[in-house]
């Protein structure tokens, strides 16, 4: 709206478009309940206070309004749907914007998986910021789909949906000098620059943050949070649903830091975002541990806003994005009306927009095995192997070091004292590479679990009790295109497709949480535990969070930063 319109809305000369009556509006500028109206015309807040006028009025009769939740750091391909499907989801639950890392879909097709995300969101319901990939691939230690350097990121920066570098995950070659890790620093020097930093402290922190990275999703205790904060970080806290870090960081939070403090979800899938939710459970949860409402509020909305220097939106206030939500507890903050733009898009839970038809941009196969090099052959070198000590509700692993069977030469699975087999087929470039190793945590009792999302390089990771049970998992993923496989033996137990780039289903969110609920069933059918076995093993690939992980290249010593024998010697 140009600028002598909006003051004449703005004044009053004109009647506005919307006017939303009787609100209890969260202030998060004086930290205040205001009793008030909110003018808009179009996308914008006009005015608060009395004696508006409008063609449009709705009657909030008391009940809270909020600025739209803000998303601080989520990987939409995590959902396992595409842009357009993950709005329809998380905007009834009070989400209006969200900042992606698309590294996931990046690392398996570059720039056109890129491209992919920004053409399924365009024109929807949901504000969806890009911070470029910076890790593609996380290291050189994994084979992926596709490199980015840094000349390859120069084409997102005059992008205005591009808001920076996304999180730096190679936090080795950031702190010892790595001329391509620095070159891609470089290049966004002025813009915003997201960290991924577990576990690293002292004068290491020092000269991450020196580079110019400001935030950090990956503290696992307060201290570590803590440490990151006092030297100048931005701390997003993540509830994800293989990392629960949020009722552990709130304690942290208090009336003078919290400004400092955002909240995101990084990895979730659809049984939590239909179930619990997304930012709006965080809030939920938040105050329900004793966090000031607005307080609460505020991390979900200003604070964001304000560290990705969208200053035209977290706040109801004259001329910002009518991004607004409605609700009736102010302890329990459940969306009841969500507005995006000024429009009404969701009520009760549910959309009011009809799902939109997207020309489908076609993607290349992705699914590039070399079968006739794999197998699960674990030749012993020794009778004490390193494992993989996988925790549960963390991305963090042990390193252990455990005593398994050998018959004939080879290693074997050991379901009994779970010590299963895992392994990481490469599914990119027809190399044949597989990398093999133990997994403890897990908890089969037999059969096997295969998955074609590994972050972040998204080969087929399976972790089973037997060869011919993983066998079959593993080729039923690639047969598919990609997904979720549970197999018992030479039987397809459940499996979840995911054609798009082997990471993402065209189905609507309900039928993959559906299809996800039946894997996980089979999944603990077969002896495991954990809540989702699935999302737990697609982080025990990825090398860039310690202690122990495995890829298609071999076992992986993060804390060491580099490869290391199964083997001890």
């Amino acid at each position: 709206m140009e600028l002598s319109e909006l003051i004449q809305y703005s004044r009053g000369d004109k009647p506005a478009h919307l006017l939303l009556k009787n609100a209890r509006l969260v202030n998060i500028f004086s930290g205040e309940i205001i009793e008030t109206d909110v003018a808009v015309t179009r996308s914008r807040i006009v005015g608060l206070g009395k004696g508006y006028e409008a063609d449009e009025v709705v009657d909030l009769e008391g009940s809270y309004l909020a600025p739209g939740f803000i998303d601080a750091h989520v990987h939409i391909e995590s959902s396992m749907a595409p842009p357009s499907e993950f709005a329809r989801t998380v905007v009834p639950h009070g989400v209006t914007t969200v900042i992606t890392d698309p590294h996931e879909i990046a690392n398996v097709l570059g720039l056109d998986g890129i491209r992919f995300m920004f053409e399924n969101a365009k024109h929807g319901p949901l504000s969806m910021y890009v911070m470029a990939s910076s890790c593609v691939p996380a290291t050189a230690m994994e084979t992926n789909g596709a490199t980015l350097h840094w000349y390859d990121l120069v084409s997102l920066k005059s992008d205005p949906w591009v808001l920076g570098l996304a999180e730096v995950m190679n936090f080795p070659g950031v702190i010892y000098g790595d001329d391509e890790v620095l070159d891609k620093l470089r290049i966004f020097r002025e813009d915003v620059i997201d960290g991924h930093a577990p576990g690293v402290s002292g004068k290491a922190l020092q000269a991450y943050i020196a580079t110019g990275i400001r935030s950090d999703h990956e503290a696992t205790t307060v201290e570590e949070a803590m440490e990151k904060l006092r030297a100048g970080m931005t701390i997003f806290i993540r509830e994800a649903t293989n990392a629960h870090n949020l009722k552990t960081l709130l304690p942290m939070v208090n009336e003078f830091n919290h400004h400092r403090i955002c909240f995101c979800t990084d990895d979730r899938q659809p049984a939590d975002l239909l179930g619990q939710g997304t930012i709006d459970y965080m809030v939920r949860t938040a105050i329900a541990e004793g966090v000031d409402p607005i307080m609460a509020i505020r991390m979900a909305t200003w604070n964001p806003a304000q560290y990705f220097r969208l200053y035209d939106r977290g706040a109801i206030m004259p001329g910002r994005r009518a991004d607004m939500i409605v609700f009736d507890d102010l302890q329990a903050p459940q969306p009841r009306l969500v507005f995006r733009g000024g429009k009404l898009v969701a009520r009760d839970g549910v959309m009011t927009l009809p799902p939109r038809v997207i020309p489908q941009r076609a993607l290349r196969h992705t699914m590039n095995v070399a079968w006739e090099k794999v197998t699960f052959d674990i030749p012993a070198e020794g009778r004490i192997a390193r494992v993989i000590g996988h925790i549960p509700d963390q991305l963090v692993t042990e390193h252990l070091q455990m005593e398994v069977p050998i018959v004939e030469g080879l290693a074997q699975a050991d379901p009994d004292r779970d010590i299963l087999k895992m392994a990481v087929i490469e599914r990119h470039m027809h190399s044949g590479n597989v990398g093999k190793g133990f997994i403890h945590g897990i908890g089969l009792k037999r059969g096997a679990l295969a998955s074609s999302v590994a972050h972040d390089h998204h080969n087929i990771v399976v972790v089973g009790a037997d060869d011919v049970s993983m066998m079959t998992a593993a080729r039923r993923v690639a047969a598919m295109g990609g997904g979720l496989v549970a197999a018992d033996g030479e039987q397809v137990l459940a499996e979840v497709p995911l054609p798009l780039a082997g990471l993402m289903s065209k189905e609507p969110m309900g039928i993959i949480r559906d299809q996800v609920d039946a894997a996980i069933a089979a999944a603990q059918h077969l002896g495991s535990p954990l809540h989702d076995p699935f999302m737990g093993m697609s982080f025990m690939a990825l090398e860039v969070i310690p202690s122990l992980k495995l890829t298609d290249l071999g076992l992986v010593d993060v804390d060491k930063f580099e490869f290391t024998s199964l083997w001890v010697a």
